[in-house]
């Protein structure tokens, strides 16, 4: 398998997705980006108050990861981030950008497509009784543990035609990481 531009680590909060980016990320040598550290303000006092995040939150933060992925990989990095991504549509406009957006016109005028970024997703899975547990331990986090349910109830896990894996929490951290770097190989 062709090295993908960018690994997506998704899941719902408390599934580890930050500390297994940037462990793999220092071990691949490629940059990482916590999505968590892009949310609008707003999104954030959201969150702290016990409010789900809907579409029209998350949708302009989507496209504004689209863009760094897009700048970082037309530059030749490859980037690991970790972002819940919890929706098909989600994961869709980290690849491709917002949907209907306009076309872009080269010098000569012609139509550009956006462009699509290479991904592998890899879906870190577990049980709600598990990662609850995770959470509740977590300290200095805006998202509180009570918007939990509300994550799992969104979850949308990949399946194909995605380019994807499923690696479950239960694992221990260096087990979840080679699992990924053989993928990679």
């Amino acid at each position: 398998m062709a090295a993908p531009g960018v690994l997506l680590l998704m899941g719902v909060s408390g599934s580890g997705k930050s500390t297994v980016g940037a462990l793999l990320a220092s071990q691949l040598g490629w940059k990482f980006y916590d999505a968590d550290d892009y949310h609008s303000e707003e999104n954030r006092m959201k969150m702290a108050k016990g409010i789900p995040l809907n579409d029209q939150d998350r949708i302009p933060w989507l496209c504004s990861l689209h863009d760094i992925l897009v700048r970082d990989v037309a530059s030749g990095q490859h980037v690991v981030l970790a972002c819940s991504a919890l929706k098909k549509m989600y994961r869709d406009i980290l690849t491709r950008g917002k949907e209907g957006a306009p076309l872009k016109r080269d010098d000569s005028g012609k139509e550009e497509k956006p462009a699509e970024l290479q991904l592998l997703v890899v879906h870190l899975s577990g049980s709600f009784e598990v990662i609850s547990g995770r959470l509740l331990k977590r300290k200095g986090h805006f998202m509180p543990p009570e918007l939990l349910q509300s994550q799992f109830d969104t979850l949308e896990p990949p399946s194909a035609p995605e380019n994807f894996i499923q690696v479950s929490v239960e694992k221990n951290l260096p087990e979840i990481v080679a699992t990924i770097m053989e993928t990679l190989k």
